[in-house]
């Protein structure tokens, strides 16, 4: 299919062939809901940590002797019963990442570029560069092309002077080729890619 390319100031720069076998997939909700979860599986710290029995500081010593004296039988104060006592089965350190097969997340970013592309969320710009780094100017250049959430992924280098014009832009987010990823293109309204970006990711995807 082809898809019509813009440049930076909302103007016509011509048209770019796209592999309809990465844009024009059907849209597979439940690939792109396993991605996501997978993604943010392994983003989780796992630092959650509860103290067992054997973390409390304390005496080891039986609080009262097994019979006689008409209440329950206790073993330890740092048993849970007991105020500032140890917590049972709580949350230990652990990583919280599982595996996913790598045809699955082949499949999974191929579909997030086909549901922008097919929700007509998908926008392709000439080249992502500036000649100065103005916060200012870019914002004006992205209210003319009516970029408010917008996930932009360049080639394999990002232009220095357009990532750090655009990095203080609410909603923005600039990414090379290499750093393409379902989460980040679901989160955010727009897709903008590059024509580099389009090359690359198909190279990358085929």
């Amino acid at each position: 299919m082809k898809l019509p390319v813009k440049s930076l100031d909302n103007k016509a720069a011509g048209d770019i062939e796209v592999a309809d076998d990465i844009f024009g997939l059907p849209v597979r909700k439940d690939i792109l809901a396993r991605m996501v979860q997978w993604q943010l599986a392994k983003r989780r710290a796992g630092t959650h940590k509860t103290k067992g029995i054997s973390d409390i500081s304390g005496t080891t010593k039986k609080p009262w002797k097994q019979k006689g004296t008409g209440r329950a039988r206790q073993g330890s104060l740092r048993s849970p019963q007991f105020r500032g006592g140890a917590v049972i089965f709580g949350p230990v350190v652990r990583s919280h990442e599982y595996g996913l097969q790598k045809k699955v997340r082949r499949l999974a970013l191929k579909t997030a570029l086909s549901a922008k592309q097919a929700e007509g969320k998908l926008v392709v710009l000439d080249s992502a560069k500036v000649k100065d780094a103005k916060t200012s100017a870019l914002a004006k250049s992205f209210a003319k092309l009516g970029l408010a959430s917008a996930l932009i992924i360049d080639g394999a280098t990002l232009d220095e002077s357009f990532a750090r014009a655009a990095r203080n832009l609410p909603g923005i987010d600039v990414l090379p080729q290499q750093g393409a990823n379902v989460y980040d293109i679901m989160r955010r309204d727009t897709l903008v890619l590059t024509r580099d970006a389009v090359q690359a990711l198909e190279a990358r995807l085929k």
